[in-house]
């Protein structure tokens, strides 16, 4: 407090006070991500500090000084390389130590022929980080100037502060590097993807509907010179072909679930649920499911995918409450902050609890394809739709009781 206390004078004119603008300076630096935005910074904070006549920022670049940027009433050095034994500024940080000359035609470390040009009489320059210097801040004044001690505190609090942003940016462009190498990486995996993708799309389809078209032929053609155990191998040759294709199927739509994009809008999730439960009783007309729907539960999210989400988990409802006389699926949830938590409730088969987990992951199923048929794919489609909508999925059941899905989702903002 004492350091601000003494420069209080310098500021008489100034609409900020010492420790106000010194501490805006701090926030700024803090929040620099590039050399220039922090040169830019400091030409100004250090004139405007001290009440210099001019400042520069000067970098150590191998065995030269470069003066990145300047704030003056005349020109100085902007732009201009030097070497570190020719310049006060390459002394500093040599000698890890402050250097402050009231008369620099009396100094023999002025390069003198080099500031005869320039307004310069008097200065002060001090290293950025003093254990292995990396620049230098250096002050001038028109008219001989003494600095005094607690100036020179000022000037060696903003080039810490410099020092503690130079490695925050050099920080934040290896992580930017990072990020583009992995970005970089993900784009190779997307088109590898794509690539997989297409080959499953187009080199699988082919045999299956030879295996099935030519099994087809056998049955019509010749299943009149086959017993009944030759017509059931062709069925199941046929059945296993149908099965492949739909897997196949599922993996398609999960790869393009991970990378299409996003178009978040408003939804109203209860509109959605009866819609998709509408569809799914004209369907099967044979079948009497008692839904209930709660109203006016809304999220926020890609409505393509978020419909692709509730399709699959209700779909999995309805399938598995076939085996009972009154099936019921009940849909509800409610609002916590910024989030809406949703559930799909049935009355159906069930499962052990303890082996929820697995069911997210692609082929993993709780129930054989006798009971219940289907690929194993869903489930972790919903979980991928959740997770790239910053939500989650989890679930809870018993054997033959009944399971409950959970999901969570962003809300619009005027709800959250």
């Amino acid at each position: 407090m004492a350091l601000m206390t003494e420069l209080s004078d310098s500021f008489a004119e100034d609409t900020l006070e010492p420790f106000e603008l010194f501490a805006r300076i701090a926030v700024d630096l803090s929040q620099a991500r590039s050399l220039e935005a922090i040169a830019d910074i400091v030409r100004h904070a250090s004139r405007r500090l001290v009440g210099s006549d001019g400042a520069t920022f000067v970098l150590k670049d191998r065995d030269m000084c470069y003066y990145l940027d300047e704030d003056a009433i005349a020109p100085l050095w902007k732009g201009r390389r030097f070497p570190m034994s020719a310049c006060i500024s390459g002394w500093v940080m040599t000698h890890k130590t402050p250097a402050v000359i009231e008369d620099i035609y009396a100094d023999s470390r002025i390069p003198h022929h080099a500031y005869r040009p320039t307004f310069v009489k008097s200065l002060a320059m001090v290293p950025v980080r003093s254990a292995e210097p990396v620049a230098a801040i250096g002050n001038y004044w028109a008219k001989p100037y003494r600095v005094t001690p607690t100036q020179l505190r000022v000037l060696q609090a903003l080039a810490d502060s410099t020092s503690v942003a130079m490695e925050n940016v050099r920080l934040y462009e290896e992580l930017e590097d990072r990020v583009r190498a992995r970005t970089a990486q993900l784009e190779v995996m997307n088109k590898e993807l794509e690539s997989f993708s297409y080959s499953v799309s187009h080199d699988l389809r082919a045999p299956l509907r030879s295996i099935d078209g030519f099994s087809e032929l056998l049955l019509s053609d010749y299943g009149k010179k086959l017993d009944e155990a030759g017509k059931d191998y062709l069925h199941r040759v046929r059945g296993a072909a149908s099965r492949m294709s739909g897997l196949i199927d599922d993996l398609l739509k999960l790869s393009h679930v991970s990378k299409r994009e996003m178009n978040a809008t408003r939804i109203d999730l209860s509109h959605m649920v009866r819609d998709i439960l509408k569809a799914l009783a004209y369907a099967h007309p044979d079948r009497r499911v008692d839904c209930a729907v709660q109203d006016g539960i809304i999220a926020y999210g890609d409505r393509n995918l978020i419909r692709i989400a509730f399709e699959n988990l209700l779909n999995n409802a309805w399938k598995y409450t076939c085996k009972r006389e009154t099936a019921a699926i009940e849909f509800g949830g409610s609002r916590e902050g910024a989030r809406a938590r949703c559930f799909v409730r049935d009355n159906g088969a069930g499962f052990d609890s303890q082996r929820a987990e697995r069911l997210f992951s692609p082929f993993q199923r709780l129930h054989t394809e006798s009971e219940f048929p289907g690929t194993g794919i869903g489930l972790a489609t919903v979980q991928r739709i959740m997770h790239r909508h910053g939500g989650t999925v989890r679930a809870e059941a018993c054997i033959d009781g009944g399971a409950t899905f959970y999901v969570t989702l962003p809300v619009p903002r005027d709800l959250s």
